[in-house]
């Protein structure tokens, strides 16, 4: 999957059923040694001029599905703020 068809995916929380956001917003935390990706870091609220005031970290492995609209997510403890 190419990431312009994967950023365009909401992130969905499987346990409240909530929006998290949308993938094109988040950025990708990688590991340097396999090129794999570890998580999403997806920003939480915002200033009046525009800054991100935190992230939210979602593990790579609580991704539980990705269909054609939606990326189903299980927060449980992989979603934490920085």
């Amino acid at each position: 999957m190419r990431w312009s068809e994967f950023a365009e995916k909401e992130l969905i929380d499987v346990g409240g059923g909530e929006r998290i956001g949308n993938v094109g917003q988040a950025d990708l935390l990688i590991d340097p040694q396999t090129g794999e990706i570890r998580s999403l870091l997806l920003p939480v609220g915002s200033s009046w001029f525009g800054k991100k005031q935190g992230t939210r970290e979602i593990n790579w492995g609580h991704i539980k599905k990705i269909g054609p609209e939606m990326v189903i997510v299980e927060t449980g403890s992989g979603l934490y703020h920085r």
